[in-house]
């Protein structure tokens, strides 16, 4: 099949031998105690370091998903109120759950077409979804460095889950950052990544939290010996080790996916029947798109190019019936675009 779901997508063409190598190496049933889960776990955050452009004063840790950090955020990071900057399904998810955990969450919303206003905020956590996955659209890099300069005191917390890896991101604009595999990383889902600042750790630290078995501070106790706080998924962290070393660097990596976004663009450009979902391309996402059409036309299109070996994404929320989604990750390849635009040409001629 040619998967273009926004995730769980693609996965690298290479897991399926890495896999039978770990199986061989005995990887599989490996003590997460033992030195050779650390030197994986180790060789991991080396790679993550060098080919993300992580800055070395940043820590990296794993969990059980992205969404799991959304706890570990509420739970051990924010002092007393965050502010959740969001215009899609999934930063209001993140702002809900917070405000389960800590009453003093606070949304602030923009329109698909907008950027998050860089001002002087009051809460001490300012947490953005920097690509939105249910809509396809991004908060621009330069809107993050400003929101960064204008709110030096507070923790700047950034969702990367389906860009992380996929698009560079200028880590030290931000406190904690956090993605999971199964997006641009192309790898099975069941593995997510938190980095984060020292300007972070030291607000862990100030605040003390050890209630929980996620509390960061335990979970940083772990990884600062190249271990984890629960048996983790070994697997998946060899394999991302493996696919690290093999792939290129972010640069790299970046201008692939900006080259084939703006190829999609002039190929949708062609077909007045389909529409990016917000026309400001400096908020569109790189690496997943929207594309809005009439919702019968749509439920024809995916369920065609089911039958020919293509999935498509579902629209998500609110734009789950008018649009649908693509995503535009770096294990897809050419080949499989190829693919897809053949099948829409002959969908809408």
């Amino acid at each position: 099949m040619n998967n273009f779901y926004p995730g769980p997508s693609k996965v690298y063409e290479s897991v399926p031998k890495l896999v039978k190598k770990a199986y061989n190496k005995g990887i599989l049933s490996v003590n997460h105690r033992s030195p050779t889960f650390q030197k994986v776990y180790h060789k991991a955050v080396i790679l993550l370091k060098e080919k993300l452009k992580i800055p070395a004063e940043y820590e990296v840790y794993f969990t059980s998903s992205a969404t799991e950090c959304w706890e570990i955020i509420a739970q051990s990071l924010i002092k007393e109120n965050s502010i959740h900057l969001y215009n899609g399904a999934f930063g209001e998810k993140w702002f809900k759950y917070t405000s389960k955990l800590k009453g003093e969450a606070k949304a602030l919303t923009f329109n698909l077409d907008s950027e998050p206003e860089a001002q002087s905020y009051q809460q001490d956590t300012i947490c953005l979804t920097i690509n939105e996955t249910s809509n396809g659209t991004r908060v621009p890099l330069a809107s993050l460095s400003a929101i960064r300069a204008t709110n030096p005191d507070a923790l700047v917390a950034v969702d990367a889950t389906s860009s992380m890896a996929g698009q560079y991101i200028p880590f030290d604009k931000a406190d904690i950052c956090y993605a999971s595999v199964q997006k641009c990383f192309g790898l099975p889902a069941g593995l997510g990544i938190m980095i984060c600042s020292p300007k972070a750790i030291a607000r862990a630290e100030e605040i003390g939290e050890r209630a929980h078995y996620n509390s960061l501070l335990f979970v940083r106790e772990n990884a600062l010996k190249y271990q984890t706080h629960y048996t983790p998924n070994v697997l998946s962290i060899y394999l991302l080790m493996a696919t690290l070393k093999k792939h290129g660097g972010i640069d790299k990596v970046d201008k692939l996916i900006q080259q084939r976004y703006e190829s999609w663009l002039t190929f949708f450009s062609r077909y007045s029947q389909l529409q990016m979902l917000t026309g400001n391309t400096n908020v569109q996402s790189r690496t997943v798109l929207a594309i809005k059409a009439e919702a019968a036309t749509i439920d024809k299109m995916k369920k065609k190019a089911i039958s020919k070996g293509i999935i498509l994404g579902n629209g998500y929320g609110k734009w789950k019936e008018d649009t649908f989604r693509i995503a535009n990750f770096p294990a897809i390849k050419d080949k499989e675009i190829s693919n897809l635009e053949k099948f829409l040409k002959s969908f809408f001629k």
